[in-house]
């Protein structure tokens, strides 16, 4: 004796019978120029709109002092700066050696500021 055959989970259509080729759907009226994309998508490459003023981080500090742990703070500059502090006070005192550098960094020290 066989098991009983189990209906099918999914009903799909049937197959089609004829062999005819896929057409595109006709344009619907007052439509322009077929589009190759999905709508919203540019076809082409665009210039980045934000044109910036030039200017860029060359500097970062990021403080980490979560909740009951040990807070910590790094130093990094493009000049090749990174330093690293963990606890309190030797967080605050890199904090503080940051803005100093930020002053006297060569990367930012251009002869304007010099000069004055």
């Amino acid at each position: 004796m066989s098991a009983p055959r189990r209906p099918h989970l999914k009903s799909l259509p049937p197959p089609p019978t004829d062999s005819r080729t896929a057409e595109p759907a006709p344009a619907a009226p007052g439509s322009g120029a077929p589009k190759d994309v999905a709508e919203g998508v540019p076809s082409s490459v665009r210039p980045d709109p934000q044109t910036g003023d030039g200017r860029y981080p060359i500097a970062w500090l990021a403080i980490s002092a979560p909740r009951g742990a040990v807070p910590t703070a790094t130093s990094t500059c493009e000049c090749g700066r990174n330093l690293f502090a963990a606890g309190h006070r030797k967080a605050l005192a890199l904090i503080d050696d940051h803005n100093r550098h930020r002053t006297r960094c060569p990367l930012r020290t251009t002869e304007e500021r010099i000069a004055t």
